[in-house]
């Protein structure tokens, strides 16, 4: 498995229902795909990109009714279900729980909708803190952390992980269990391994979901979700359940579902423990940069030990050399007109939960917060607005055309258009940072 879809188990700091009605903020999970690798990841903003769809020919076109439609998915999706059961007898899951897991399920519309709705949505890197930080999900935070001291002060024994950053990721996959999921997940997987777009991925979890309800530690209707699988207080897809998942509580079950966090949240640790996260090393801190600092300097591959960086100038926000807690990188998650980082490992054991760059500085922040640390300090640049996907595309067009080439055209901010971007800004002498903004592809536009 290359990444989490966005959780992984979980650990009890639960709720045993959810905190403050009217005083919960919804997950701001960016879903990132878990095909999407680290280096396709647009660092400006979270989107979720659809794959272009074949199109019926206009001449050949016709209006077909949703309930005809519905009725040949539900006529399509059966026969791939019988198809599906021998396939999944073949890899040991019995004719017992594919019958009680199967019975009853249909082509879900609403779950083929929510999936193929997503290529527009983007949120600037400050909006998505905004909700990441807010001081509604700080207080409940902070309650949950009171509430669950004892248990959450065991797994970080056991694991090495401050129960700071746990509830961080609890608080924002769901709303430290306020919002769950309840879609039935089998039904979910099975409707969209049948879709296609990406069934090979779907069938795998379904298959993964399977054997966790023939091991006993859920009933098929009991295990529920988000439309796209991820499950329980910390959202975990079910081949990373079966990867990291943990008993805390002894039951003799791996529960992530139930209104007792404990087996989720002690999950997370011992996910993050197995990727490498360091006790007491931040994920990353707040810096100012030099005038005059040479952005090209902002970039993962670079990495030096923050004395080092302090002697470039790079320094915390009270003036002073970041102490040496290991090799870190200099982050502008907006460019220069906005906050600047220096990251460290433990960035990257966040990333291996959810690749988006806006949602590890979320965690990392919430976590901080919840220490008692303050808000960052920099201004981001508001008057700015996340691109579109078509805006991303053009850019990557205009780039290439004008000598700048970003090896292709995908709408993906990863690394080839960052360098182009950068090379771009070095050319007509700006700042060079990498930041695919709206002025950049307003400038573009000018030529």
């Amino acid at each position: 498995m290359r990444r989490l879809f966005g959780a992984v188990s979980a650990v009890f700091l639960g709720c045993a229902g959810p905190l403050s009605a009217g005083l919960v903020d919804v997950s701001p999970r960016p879903e990132l795909r878990p095909e999407m690798a680290r280096d396709t990841v647009d660092l400006q903003r979270v989107a979720m990109i659809r794959s272009p769809r074949p199109e019926v020919r206009p001449a050949t076109a016709r209006i077909v009714p949703a309930s005809e439609q519905i009725s040949t998915s539900n006529l399509g999706f059966q026969r791939w279900v019988e198809g599906f059961r021998r396939r999944a007898q073949a890899q040991g899951i019995s004719a017992s729980v594919l019958n009680s897991a199967l019975r009853g399920i249909r082509y879900n519309t609403d779950v083929i909708a929510r999936d193929r709705n997503q290529s527009e949505f983007t949120k600037t890197i400050w909006d998505y803190l905004d909700s990441a930080a807010s001081p509604t999900r700080v207080r409940n935070g902070k309650a949950a952390l009171r509430k669950h001291r004892r248990t959450l002060e065991a797994i970080e024994a056991t694991y090495g992980v401050e129960a700071e950053v746990v509830a961080a990721v609890w608080g924002l996959e769901s709303a430290y269990g306020a919002y769950r999921g309840d879609e039935d997940v089998i039904e979910a997987l099975a409707t969209l391994a049948y879709d296609g777009r990406r069934g090979a991925f779907f069938e795998k979890q379904l298959i993964a979901a399977l054997q966790i309800i023939q091991s006993g530690d859920v009933a098929p209707r009991n295990m529920t979700g988000s439309w796209a699988g991820a499950m329980g207080h910390t959202q975990f897809i079910p081949t990373s359940y079966l990867a990291y998942a943990v008993d805390f509580t002894g039951d003799g079950k791996r529960d992530i579902w139930s209104d007792d966090p404990t087996d989720a949240l002690a999950s997370t640790a011992a996910y993050l423990k197995r990727f490498g996260w360091v006790k007491g090393m931040p994920w990353g801190v707040e810096v100012q940069l030099p005038r005059g600092f040479d952005y090209t300097q902002a970039n993962r591959r670079i990495q030096k030990m923050p004395s080092d960086w302090a002697r470039l100038g790079v320094v915390g926000m009270n003036g002073r050399a970041v102490p040496d807690y290991g090799a870190a990188s200099v982050l502008l998650p907006a460019g220069a007109q906005g906050a600047a980082f220096l990251i460290f490992k433990n960035f990257g054991v966040i990333e291996r939960y959810n690749t988006a760059d806006a949602y590890v500085i979320g965690v990392g922040h919430l976590s901080d917060r919840l220490k008692g640390g303050g808000p960052i300090q920099a201004e981001w640049p508001r008057g700015d607005r996340a691109l579109t996907f078509a805006e991303r595309k053009e850019l990557q067009q205009r780039l290439t055309a004008a000598g700048f080439s970003t090896q292709g055209v995908d709408g993906k901010i990863g690394p080839l258009t960052i360098g182009a971007v950068r090379d771009y800004q070095r050319a007509r002498g700006i700042a060079p940072d990498g930041y695919a903004s709206l002025r950049i592809l307003e400038d573009l536009r000018r030529r």
